[in-house]
C-alpha cells in the first residue's frame, strides 16, 4: 500500500504544482498581453469550469472502468495543457490551456481519491487521505513559489519544466501503478447503473443527500484558499512592494510548514478529536487568520499568518475527505467525483470574485473570505459531534 500511495502522491503533487506555478508569472504575462487584474482572476478561475463539468462523470466512470486509465490519461492531458501555455502567444491559448488543466484535474483527482479508499481500511483511511491531501496541498501552494524561482531563468521556463515532469509521471504510472479494482468489481458497478443523470441533476441530488453539508464545506474551503492565493501576490506587491522572490519565499516556506504539519500530525488529530471537530475548528481559525493577515505589516508577520492559513486549510481537507469516504460505502467514485466538482466551484468563484473585489479595494477579497468562512462555521454548529 505504501508504494502505491507514494505513486499517487507523486502524481497529484506534480499536477498541483503545475496548476499553481503560473501565479507569480501571471502579472508579467498579463502585462505582456495588455490585460487587467480582472483577467488574472478569470484566467485562474477558468481551470475550475471544466473540472466542475466533468468531475461527477469521471468519478462514476472510474467505479465502472477502473481508476488507473483515468489517472494516466489525466496526466497526459495535463502535460499537453502546460505545453500549450508555454508556447501560447495569444490570450485565448492561455485560457484553452487552463480549461484543459481542469479536464486533467477531473480525470485525476476523483479516481485518485477513490483509489485511496480502495486500498485502505477504515482505520488506515485518515492517514491515507492525510498523505494524499498533503501532496495535493503542498503542490498547490509550493507551485507559485517554485514558479517564481524558475521564472528567474525565463517566464516560460516553469511551464516547460511542468510539461517534462508530467511526461515522466505518465511513464512512471503506466509501469508502476496497478489497478485497484478487480474486473468483478467493475462489472458489478456497471450492472448497478441503469441510467445516466445530467450533471445538473447530479448536483441537485448531491444537495439533497446525506453528504450535502460536507460538499458545501468543500466548496467554501477551496474558495477560501483560491481566493487568498490568487490575489496574495498582487496585495503584497501593491501594499508593501514585495518582489517576486519575496512572494516565492513566502508561499514556499509557508507551504513546507503547513503541509509538513499536515503529513505528520493531522491523522493523529483526526483520531484524537474526530473529523467534525477539526472541520469546525479549521473554519473558525481560518476566518480569524484572514483578519490577522490585514494587520500584518512586514515580511515576517505576513509569513507567519500565511503559514497559519495554509496549515488550517491543510487540516480541513483530509478531515473532510476522510469523513466523506467513511460515509460513501460503495459510492467511493461518485462521492469523490462530486467532492472534486465542488472543489472546482471554489476554484472558479474564489479567483473570479477575488479579482473583481481586488480591483474595487485591495482589502475586500480577504474580508469577504473571512465572512464566508465564519458563516459556514456558524452553520456547522448545528452538526452533532460523535
Amino acid at each position: 500500500m505504501k508504494r502505491i500511495l507514494a505513486i499517487l502522491m507523486i502524481n497529484i503533487f506534480i499536477v498541483m504544482v503545475g496548476v499553481g506555478l503560473i501565479t507569480p508569472i501571471l502579472p508579467e504575462l498579463i502585462i505582456e498581453f495588455g490585460a487587467s487584474g480582472r483577467a488574472i482572476g478569470l484566467l485562474v478561475a477558468s481551470y475550475g469550469i471544466t473540472q466542475f463539468l466533468l468531475s461527477p462523470m469521471t468519478g462514476q466512470l472510474s467505479d465502472r472502468y477502473g481508476r488507473k486509465v483515468f489517472i494516466v490519461v489525466g496526466v497526459i492531458v495535463f502535460a499537453v495543457a502546460k505545453f500549450m501555455f508555454a508556447i501560447g502567444d495569444e490570450l485565448w491559448m492561455l485560457y484553452t490551456s487552463r480549461l484543459l488543466e481542469g479536464v486533467a484535474a477531473a480525470l485525476i483527482i476523483p479516481p485518485m481519491m477513490a483509489y485511496v479508499a480502495d486500498i485502505t481500511t477504515i482505520e488506515e483511511r485518515a492517514k491515507g487521505n492525510s498523505l494524499l491531501a498533503a501532496a495535493m496541498s503542498f503542490g498547490f501552494v509550493i507551485g507559485p513559489g517554485l514558479g517564481g524561482l524558475l521564472a528567474a531563468y525565463g517566464t516560460r521556463v516553469p511551464l516547460y519544466t511542468a510539461t517534462g515532469a508530467a511526461m515522466i509521471a505518465v511513464i512512471f504510472s503506466i509501469v508502476c501503478l496497478p489497478e485497484s479494482l478487480s474486473k468483478e468489481q467493475m462489472k458489478a458497478a456497471r450492472a448497478t447503473i441503469h441510467q445516466r443523470e445530467s450533471i445538473f441533476k447530479q448536483y441537485a441530488r448531491s444537495l439533497k443527500s446525506k453528504y450535502a453539508m460536507f460538499f458545501i464545506i468543500v466548496l467554501v474551503m477551496t474558495f477560501g484558499l483560491a481566493n487568498f492565493e490568487s490575489v496574495l501576490g498582487l496585495y503584497v506587491t501593491n501594499r508593501f512592494q514585495f518582489s517576486p522572490q519575496n512572494i516565492s519565499i513566502l508561499l514556499t516556506a509557508g507551504a513546507v510548514i503547513g503541509v509538513g504539519m499536515q503529513a505528520l500530525v493531522v491523522a493523529k488529530m483526526i483520531k484524537q478529536f474526530g473529523e467534525k471537530r477539526l472541520i469546525k475548528g479549521s473554519l473558525l481559525f481560518t476566518s480569524a487568520a484572514y483578519i490577522l493577515f490585514l494587520f500584518a505589516k512586514d515580511f515576517w508577520s505576513i509569513f507567519l499568518v500565511t503559514s497559519l492559513i495554509f496549515f488550517a486549510t491543510a487540516t480541513l481537507r483530509p478531515a473532510l475527505n476522510t469523513l466523506l469516504s467513511k460515509m460513501a460505502g460503495n459510492e467511493q467514485g461518485y462521492v469523490a467525483g462530486i467532492n472534486n466538482a465542488y472543489m472546482s466551484v471554489g476554484n472558479i468563484l474564489g479567483p473570479t470574485l477575488a479579482g473583481f473585489l481586488f480591483d474595487a479595494n485591495m482589502f475586500a477579497p480577504f474580508l469577504t473570505g473571512c465572512c464566508i468562512l465564519l458563516m459556514t462555521f456558524l452553520i456547522t454548529l448545528k452538526m452533532k459531534v460523535k
